[in-house]
């Protein structure tokens, strides 16, 4: 659990309320989902399986939602890039966040593993 604390408290500002608040959102929208730390960045399990992840974009150092299984997903926001199974919905840190596309994007990937379209080892 300290890895996680002190990931969030090492972040610059804007980026440290932003990844925080992004946290918020993640965490609340379903209560099996969990919060780890994998490869360095903060990681969301859906019951036993990783289904996002937050983390800072290089180039920008602006935070990014990294879907894992975003090839699933439709939605216009997200960029896949060179990736072939995950998309990205970046964040712009001085802009407030588009909690309802976040939202949406959460609740289609979860909608993922509850319908079975993945599936969770039991």
């Amino acid at each position: 659990m300290q890895e996680i604390q002190d990931f969030y408290l090492n972040q610059k500002e804007p980026n440290k309320s932003c990844l925080l608040s992004l946290r918020h959102i993640i965490l609340q929208q379903d209560p099996d989902v969990s919060e780890t730390m994998k490869y360095g960045m903060p990681c969301f399990c859906y019951r036993t399986k990783v289904f996002c992840y937050l983390w800072t974009d290089k180039r920008t150092t602006f935070p990014y939602l990294l879907m894992v299984e975003g090839k699933y997903l439709d939605q216009v926001q997200l960029e896949a890039g060179q990736r072939l199974r995950m998309k990205t919905l970046p964040i712009h840190p001085h802009e407030d966040l588009p909690i309802n596309t976040i939202e949406d994007i959460l609740q289609a990937a979860l909608n993922l593993y509850r319908d079975g379209i993945i599936k969770i080892k039991k």
